[in-house]
């Protein structure tokens, strides 16, 4: 089966420009994984589905043309998926390390993607200028529910929405961050609970869509030691 094949199991339609770019994306990530360690997933299949599938689920919550921020991107995951199937999206992404930024700015060349970068900085270094600038915030595999909450709802637009991919483990999170969501100003809009095909399996999904209420305090996010240290 071709990548649009893997895609239409999980009710998912991509063009044939969407499908090269796939292709080209799994080529640059398997090549500069070495140097960089960007994901342990390497086998073909399992990156089609548990990195570029699993990311696209989750595109119908963004309106046209949303503002998009991804809060330590990693290997370009959900945010150059997303991209990929939802053109229309602004999106910058941020993260820690630099070698991957440039790996992500390297592979939005490769692509030929609009609209879409990558900056080496931390969620509180760019909250300082970009407060509540985006329509939409996303993080996956970055850290617990908690944690992401204080990192990703600053820089979400009141009314915007914070999207965390999360998996199996996601409503006891949410239990646990009662504190972080009445702090920051976020309350659940809604549990999206999804089940992602492939060939020879079936994976439970969550994706929790996080609306941002009121305005977070400016003294959020705080340091990554006092967050890691003391959480909400």
């Amino acid at each position: 089966m071709d990548i649009a094949d893997n895609f239409k199991l999980n009710n998912l339609t991509i063009s044939s420009t969407m499908e090269q770019q796939f292709d080209d994306f799994f080529n640059l990530l398997i090549k500069h994984n070495e140097k960089c360690n960007l994901t342990s997933i390497t086998n073909r299949e399992d990156v089609i589905f548990k990195h570029f599938i699993d990311c696209a689920l989750c595109e119908s919550l963004f309106e046209s043309n949303s503002k998009v921020c991804d809060v330590g991107s990693g290997a370009g995951f959900p945010a150059i998926p997303l991209k990929i199937v939802r053109p229309d999206l602004e999106i910058v992404m941020i993260d820690s390390l630099k070698k991957r930024v440039d790996f992500l700015n390297d592979t939005i060349q490769a692509l030929g993607l609009k609209n879409i970068t990558a900056i080496h900085t931390r969620a509180q270094e760019f909250c300082l200028k970009n407060r509540e600038s985006f329509n939409h915030t996303t993080a996956r595999a970055v850290a617990p529910l908690n944690i992401l909450l204080e990192l990703c709802l600053p820089l979400t637009k009141i009314n915007g929405t914070f999207i965390a991919l999360k998996s199996t483990n996601a409503s006891n999170e949410l239990l646990n961050s009662q504190n972080a969501l009445k702090i920051l100003g976020g309350v659940l809009k809604k549990e999206h609970n999804l089940v992602l095909k492939t060939t020879k399996e079936t994976f439970e999904r969550n994706i929790l869509e996080i609306q941002k209420e009121k305005s977070s305090d400016t003294k959020y996010p705080r340091l990554k030691d006092k967050i890691q240290k003391n959480p909400l």
